[in-house]
């Protein structure tokens, strides 16, 4: 609920400064609104929770990590409970805000936990704890909340939380109509309050609850007392006599439980929300929350900028889509720019005299934005100096990186002015992770590393990027040179693509001619079946064809699965393309060459099963989202659909608009997705969520690594046996 009212405040105050001529504060303000939009469901939602089919909202997290299996401490003495397991309705707040249609599948999954966790049937109409295993409230014997100073106690039933269920349902009632619920009822031309759906007199119901709460005064309380059992009243000073539905000794009247009361009946009366914000509402449920998109900032270098003193003037240079506003926000200073048709831009700041965030936002043409915070100013920290211990160990040393519980030391021997890493955990962007000097041509870094991380890095050495010398274990990095890595203690790659004992199938290459892109060579691996029946198999389309047969070793994984029993044998595939970046950029053209032509061909060929439910896609990176968007631009062909690292940047997020206009009940698709911690994976994560509320089967698998092959193979076997799942 919070989250909502700072996504509607942000929107609302945009709204109030463009009207001001502040386009710089406009622009940051959607920007941040936007951020928080796309991501609430990720933070706030969990996907293997214990109620339901684990999908759901919950109460709080406090690191917004709904699925780490970690737990919060309840105020009150009410005890520690996995996050998990605490729920409340705040989320319908995103409903009421305008942030969330009230038809959203997560927000309906959601509320049949509330029902089934929190609320409670009185005799005086249906009520709602605030959360489960609340404490704060009278104990069980009827005593006051805190009676025995160690805030033990239960948390009763808040009547304010009726009158919030129903605004929902209000808002459900239109939704249901198909009526807008930021005007005026009377001219839409409808009969509301007998409409379908039930929904209106709900709501009704609800205020008649809170009318029912009250007591002989028609003051509302806090809490309503929850249960049939009554306790003989031993604390009278303070507890009335207890009823089932009937007011506790809470605050009586409560003015939030009054002002909610007031708030129900007007918008009843007007058949609608009218604290809903219409730009809030116009800017996310009835146009759909923007994507993201991004820029690239080409100067001043973070080096550079720490070296600037209050006061001085810099310059920020860019590139971005063409005609896109770049704002920037600095202290008490503001810049908005446009970009030019050439994708460039540029502003001047002022060093600020002290240490502060600013706040560099971007909003495309088409409505993408995106919003970036950082540390700007202030003394320049000094460095701290790696302890004699570690020195005397990277003097002592051979090797590069040293690994010491959950730290990695990096060692460069030779003459350098500057040496610093790049690599998974810097984006392979040349920012922070300098080498300090600890002797004559030694430097060294320390840094720390998930126990279960594989990395690969580089240095930077007075600006020429190579490989650890010290380092052994270098590997082909696809773009024409080596990177080294090092993996941490409890790394564990995969154990199914070893070769000791393949079986004689063979590769076969067949050419396939088509209107689309000439003739293309397509690499089938088809399985040896002992049958003397006919046996049709599945079949797997993937893209970078030859990088899965010799980077991700998909041969070997399959047959290595086959034999143990963990997959069924199954065709695949192998596409590659002729211009990468053209063809798997979600292109339509790839799509339509893929379904169309390569598909009729392997079917003609091979003992394929010729259904949609028989086919699958998958792909890394480029190849991921062009995966997803082969099987949303051709669902009747293909019904599983899975993507490594998929690149769900690209156009502004243009495929994850189209992913959420999913619908389960006209179509069926089962997902697999995985990704590296280190590459970014809040893109991947909201996907997660968003396609499990909307009620599709989807695997999702995260470890800490970086963007390469060697993390696709160590992960692809979960890919085959989540997308051949029935």
């Amino acid at each position: 609920s919070t989250i909502a009212a700072e996504i509607a405040g942000l929107v609302c105050a945009a709204d109030i400064a463009k009207k001001n001529g502040d386009e710089a504060s406009a622009t940051i303000y959607l920007a941040t609104a936007d951020d928080w939009a796309r991501n609430v469901d990720r933070w706030t939602a969990t996907t293997t929770g214990k109620y339901g089919d684990g999908n759901y909202y919950l109460r709080l997290t406090e690191n917004g990590t709904p699925d780490a299996g970690e737990k919060t401490v309840l105020n009150n003495n009410a005890g520690t409970f996995l996050e998990s397991e605490i729920v409340d309705a705040g989320f319908l707040e995103l409903v009421r805000l305008g942030i969330k249609s009230p038809d959203d599948p997560l927000i309906v999954k959601s509320l049949k936990i509330i029902d089934e966790k929190i609320k409670v049937n009185t005799p005086n109409g249906e009520a709602f704890y605030r959360y489960n295993n609340d404490g704060y409230g009278e104990m069980d014997d009827g005593r006051r909340w805190n009676w025995d100073g160690k805030y033990t106690g239960k948390g009763r039933l808040w009547a304010l939380l009726s009158g919030e269920r129903g605004q929902y349902e209000l808002a459900a009632h239109l939704a249901l109509n198909k009526l807008n619920p930021i005007e005026d009822i009377k001219t839409q031309k409808i009969q509301t309050k007998d409409a379908q759906g039930g929904f209106y007199i709900s709501a009704k119901k609800r205020l008649d609850a809170m009318l029912n709460f009250s007591n002989e005064g028609l003051m509302i309380p806090e809490q309503v007392w929850d249960k049939a059992e009554t306790p003989k009243n031993i604390d009278k000073q303070f507890i009335p006599e207890l009823k089932f539905g009937e007011g506790t000794g809470s605050a009586t009247p409560l003015a939030w439980s009054m002002a909610q009361f007031i708030r129900l009946a007007v918008n009843l009366q007007e058949v609608r929300n009218l604290d809903t914000p219409d730009v809030v509402y116009n800017r996310y449920v009835r146009n759909g929350i923007p994507g993201q998109t991004g820029f690239n900032i080409s100067s001043p270098d973070p080096n550079t900028l720490a070296t600037l003193k209050a006061g001085e003037v810099f310059t920020v240079k860019g590139q971005a889509a063409p005609n896109s506003i770049i704002a920037a926000v600095l202290d008490d200073q503001r810049q908005s720019v446009k970009v030019s048709a050439n994708g460039e831009f540029s502003f001047t700041m002022k060093m600020p005299v002290s240490e502060t965030v600013g706040y560099l936002a971007i909003q495309t043409p088409d409505g993408a934005t995106f919003i970036s915070p950082n540390k700007i100013g202030g003394a320049l920290k000094k460095e701290k100096k790696l302890s004699a211990e570690i020195i005397e160990k990277v003097k002592n040393s051979k090797q590069s990186p040293l690994i010491e519980g959950g730290k990695a030391i990096f060692i460069y021997r030779g003459a350098a002015k500057r040496a610093q890493l790049a690599g998974d955990f810097t984006g392979w962007q040349p920012r922070g992770a300098v080498l300090q000097d600890v002797g004559e041509n030694l430097k060294a870094a320390v840094m720390e590393f998930p126990a279960t991380a594989r990395v690969e890095y580089k240095f930077i050495i007075d600006g020429n990027w190579i490989p650890d010398p010290m380092n052994p274990s270098k590997l082909d990095n696809g773009v024409g040179s080596e990177n080294s890595f090092f993996t941490m203690p409890d790394y564990q790659p995969t154990i199914w693509d070893k070769e000791d004992k393949l079986s004689s199938a063979k590769i076969e290459e067949i050419e396939i001619y088509g209107k689309i892109y000439g003739k293309r060579t397509v690499k089938i691996y088809q399985p040896l079946i002992n049958s003397n029946e006919e046996v049709f198999l599945p079949t797997l389309y993937l893209q970078d064809g030859t990088d899965y047969i010799n980077r991700a070793k998909a041969i070997q994984i399959q047959e290595n699965l086959v034999k143990a029993g963990k997959t069924k044998p199954f065709i695949m595939v192998f596409v590659d393309y002729k211009d990468r970046t053209k063809e798997y950029w979600a292109s339509d053209d790839y799509a339509k060459f893929l379904a169309t032509e390569v598909v009729p061909a392997i079917d003609a060929k091979y003992n394929t099963i010729k259904n949609r439910e028989g086919r699958a896609l998958l792909g890394a990176s480029l190849g991921g989202i062009t995966s997803i968007w082969v099987g949303l631009k051709y669902p009747e062909t293909f019904g599983r659909i899975g993507g490594q690292s998929s690149s769900f940047w690209v156009d502004s997020e243009r495929v994850i608009k189209e992913l959420s206009k999913l619908d389960v009940s006209k179509i069926k698709f089962r997902f697999y997705f995985d990704d590296g911690t280190f590459e970014g994976v809040d893109d991947s994560r909201r996907v997660n969520v968003m396609l499990r509320g909307k009620g599709f089967p989807v695997t999702y698998r995260e470890e800490f690594t970086g963007h390469n092959w060697t993390s696709w193979r160590d992960r692809l076997a979960d890919a085959f046996i989540a997308l051949w799942k029935n």
